[in-house]
């Protein structure tokens, strides 16, 4: 421990990234100006910026010493001077140091996150930062909710460090959502679900009922039954004391055909309708910052798109085909993550009997519209807000790799801890922290992985995860980054599926003629997944790839027929608003009560917003919204 605090590290970069430092003050480990996650990176190897006898070096430390020069650096007081032995002990046990560390007296708990479970089903868990506190998540949507998008300059005191012309607001439209708590089956380890399931009033849907004989069993079982947390031992505890009914366990699913199920739910009440402590904290964190006076609205537009991807290896028994080709973080440029929008291909899933696609953006039997509506009204919104989309993996990573849903659980912790310009994919490229898929041939013929877009390197991983974990190189292997590496064949097996399902979904559209309400972008998206290019362009033709910027979507004819559309349907909706209220306000009967509502204030005020929304101006200002879908024959263009 004392070598490594006192070792010269400025021998560690390669030449060419290697500073004067003549001119550059070399900081120690334990200097006030160096942070633990400098220090962390300085004990990561790194192929892309250590020489090749640092990295060799950095492999014969301990992976416990290096725990400890963490733990060191963590509490570490420039007033030790450097004496920062005493303050670290260890008791005796039997005689003998042990190995249990404690900072002046007080045991340090180590804290580790599961990063996947292993082919023998033992958990992959990675140990956290000493310093790590974990992020508190407060849910926006889950299923069901309404969306806006509107020019970022309509919103007051909003954070001027995310620069995009357009925003997108969410607000939840339930109040239950309808969970599957898959980790609930090992006791203790969901806390939520365990705490959810204890309380009153909860539907449950696919759990074991368990007789109160069997209640007693699992209470007589102190060693497991102590696992679970105290909310759920007091159901059971109070299920077997009573002696008779049924109960439910969070560890015990419902058993058909001789095995448990893999699909339980219960329905959550929305944890901020339980306690609105973490949404509250979290407004008025946002009110100070951005000095928001009271009685303001603190405004939080969407800032990061995250879909999540369910991947599954082949399974020919079931006829599942290969779905594992993502590593855990892609990004995908509008054109290619659009195709994946359109198709919705999902791998095998508790909840469904198969897999395949879903359909655009939604299951079709709980949609009206025909699909081009939804897919001309997301695209719109995606082009304007300038959203980027970064995806995860969950059920597997290749064929040997499983990772459940960890990696969607981890993405929010990382998300958090990186800046709006850390996660700019132009910086990630240019700094080697993704790497573009390209087209390949396999047996002789192509393979069209570019549709994968981009991928995380191991430099990602260096850079980045050290905000999180003590040993970031470890987390993800080159089996997970490089899929491929794990078998081949699966592999562009698992990319022909993607192109031959981006294939089918896209023919239905000319199939039943709904191609023709599509906007630009999007038939010349469909053309090129049914046929392989729009009226002769490719994928990376830049002319077509120009069709999905906000310059060309604001400068063409499609994009202001909605506007007008928008107008005209506004103009309707407002003289309707007129028309009922002098209707009302014109009844004898209801003088009284229109007087108490004040509408005659609200007719001069709707007459006023008439007046605004016939104005020629008013396209102009609903530039950056997206419009309205004409569904049909656009308006005429204003003369």
């Amino acid at each position: 421990m004392q070598a490594l605090l006192e070792r010269d590290y400025s021998d560690r970069l390669l030449e060419h990234l290697r500073p004067d430092y003549t001119e550059v003050e070399t900081r120690s480990l334990l200097s006030d100006r160096r942070t633990l996650g400098s220090v962390i990176k300085l004990f990561t190897p790194s192929p892309e910026n250590f020489t090749p006898a640092y990295n060799a070096w950095l492999e014969t430390i301990p992976h416990h010493i290096k725990a400890l020069v963490f733990a060191v650096k963590r509490f570490y007081q420039p007033t030790w001077g450097a004496d920062w032995r005493s303050r670290f002990t260890v008791d005796r046990v039997n005689g003998k140091r042990g190995h249990e560390l404690r900072f002046e007296g007080r045991r340090l708990i180590a804290s580790y996150l599961r990063v996947g479970i292993a082919d023998d089903g033992s958990w992959r868990t990675f140990k956290l930062r000493q310093d790590f506190i974990p992020a508190r998540k407060v849910q926006m949507e889950d299923d069901i909710s309404a969306s806006i998008v509107v020019p970022a300059s309509w919103l007051k005191n909003r954070n001027e460090a995310f620069p995009n012309e357009s925003v997108k607001i969410v607000e939840n439209c339930e109040s239950r959502f309808f969970q599957r708590p898959d980790d609930a089956i090992h006791r203790g380890y969901d806390k939520q679900a365990e705490a959810d399931l204890s309380g009153d009033n909860v539907f449950v849907s696919n759990f074991e009922p368990l007789s109160a004989e069997t209640a007693r069993a699992l209470v007589d079982r102190e060693v497991d039954f102590d696992a679970w947390t105290p909310p759920m031992q007091a159901l059971i505890r109070g299920a077997a004391t009573a002696g008779r009914g049924f109960v439910v366990s969070s560890a015990h699913p419902r058993i058909y055909d001789g095995t448990p199920t893999k699909n339980p739910r219960y329905l959550q009440t929305r944890p901020d309708l339980v306690d609105g402590r973490d949404a509250y904290v979290a407004q008025v964190g946002a009110r100070l910052f951005r000095q928001v006076p009271l009685g303001e609205p603190v405004m939080s537009p969407v800032q990061a798109v995250l879909p999540g991807r369910r991947n599954n290896p082949a399974d020919p028994e079931a006829g599942i085909r290969p779905l594992a080709v993502y590593n855990p973080i892609h990004y995908q440029e509008l054109p290619e993550l659009f195709m994946d929008f359109v198709c919705s291909l999902t791998g095998k899933s508790p909840s469904t009997t198969g897999a395949g696609s879903e359909g655009a953006l939604t299951k079709g039997p709980f949609n009206a519209l025909r699909p081009t509506a939804d897919l001309n009204n997301a695209l719109v919104g995606m082009i304007l807000t300038g959203y980027n989309a970064f995806t995860s993996a969950a059920g597997h990573v290749g064929r040997h790799r499983r990772v459940a849903h960890d990696i969607s659980l981890l993405i929010p912790e990382l998300w958090s801890r990186m800046t709006h310009e850390e996660l700019d994919p132009a910086r990630l490229i240019a700094e080697g922290a993704l790497e573009k898929l390209e087209d390949f041939e396999h047996n002789g013929r192509p393979v069209l992985a570019s549709r994968l877009g981009y991928r995380i390197t191991q430099r990602f991983t260096h850079t980045y995860f050290g905000r999180i974990f003590d040993n970031p190189g470890s987390v993800f292997d080159e089996a997970m980054l490089k899929p491929e590496t794990q078998s081949l064949d699966e592999y562009v097996d698992g990319i022909d599926n993607i192109v031959e399902a981006h294939q089918r979904v896209a023919q239905t559209y000319f199939e039943d003629g709904s191609v023709a309400e599509a906007c630009p972008p999007l038939k010349a998206l469909l053309q090129i997944m049914a046929y392989g290019h729009a009226d002769g362009l490719r994928i990376d033709d830049p002319r077509l790839r120009a069709l999905f910027t906000r310059e060309a979507l604001c400068a063409s004819d499609w994009y202001q027929a909605r506007l007008r559309t928008k107008q005209q349907r506004d103009i309707a909706l407002w003289t309707r608003h007129v028309a009922s209220l002098k209707d009302f306000l014109g009844r004898e009967s209801h003088r009284e009560v229109a007087a108490k509502m004040d509408l005659a204030g609200r007719l001069r005020a709707a007459e006023a917003t008439l007046e605004a929304v016939r104005s020629p101006a008013y396209v102009d200002r609903l530039m950056g919204t997206i419009g309205a879908d004409p569904l049909g024959a656009p308006p005429p263009a204003a003369s």
